[in-house]
């Protein structure tokens, strides 16, 4: 298949003033439809520098970033927003905004000049909040949710933005065993029955290498790609990870190579 995303020799990072702090460094990986793929990596080795990279937010300090066949140089921020969807760490702001809003905003790079929402918005909202189990939750405010609950909201969010690729950043992050095993249930279903190409970053290797399809191993100077089967089998897990840690996941169960 052909790549929906796609990198070669990015060095990620920022500008502070005339300074340039550097990040990652000569990355390269791509992403395909309908694969759930998760980033692993210490603190510090540039996993979510590396996503808002990715989604637009930052800029690539060199290398090649490319949408589709669209290089990153090219694309509107119109087509970006058609084409990536972002589930940050950070809570928003949003006062007594309630679910169904929230979600309603997902709309925004579909709607006229006025921001009204259509019938076809409206049902687009309505299959997001179904499809994330949220749509008793419509009516209330996203401050009164718990952890869990306002995490699918800002999921049904993005998938009503219908854009094929969705990035998040430490999804799992303040989740308790429930609603981790919710959230990722979830994502696997949206990667491999609706088609989404999924891309998470996490701390939480235990609970999330058994589900994804592919891995990303990253430290400053290397990204590392493959199924989790695969870099199991090979050692390269063990060596990532340390040998204790990866004892831990012994029994667990990979998904097949996709």
């Amino acid at each position: 298949m052909e790549p929906i995303l796609r990198f070669d020799q990015l060095t990620t990072g920022y500008s502070a003033g005339r300074r340039q702090h550097l990040v990652g460094r000569n990355l390269s990986a791509q992403l395909q439809s309908g694969v759930l793929t998760a980033i692993f990596g210490l603190n510090g080795s540039g996993k979510t520098t590396l996503l808002r990279t990715l989604a637009g937010l930052l800029a690539p300090l060199s290398g090649q970033l490319t949408y589709g066949n669209m290089p990153h140089t090219e694309i509107t921020p119109k087509q970006l927003a058609r084409t990536i969807a972002v589930v940050l760490t950070e809570r928003p702001q949003t006062g007594y905004l309630r679910v169904r809003e929230i979600v309603e905003m997902g709309r925004m790079p579909y709607t006229s000049f006025s921001g009204r929402i259509s019938e076809l918005d409206r049902h687009v909202v309505m299959e997001s909040m179904r499809l994330t189990g949220i749509e008793k939750l419509s009516r209330r405010l996203l401050s009164s949710l718990s952890d869990g609950e306002r995490q699918r909201v800002m999921i049904a969010k993005a998938l009503a933005q219908q854009t094929p690729i969705i990035l998040l950043d430490e999804p799992t992050a303040f989740l308790d065993f429930a609603a981790k095993n919710y959230l990722l249930d979830l994502l696997v279903r949206l990667a491999h029955e609706a088609h989404k190409t999924i891309l998470l970053s996490t701390h939480d290797v235990g609970h999330v290498v058994g589900c994804v399809d592919q891995c990303w191993l990253l430290s400053r100077d290397d990204l590392t790609t493959g199924t989790p089967a695969a870099l199991s089998a090979d050692g390269t897990l063990a060596r990532f990870l340390g040998e204790d840690a990866f004892q831990r996941l012994a029994g667990t169960t990979f998904q097949p190579t996709t």
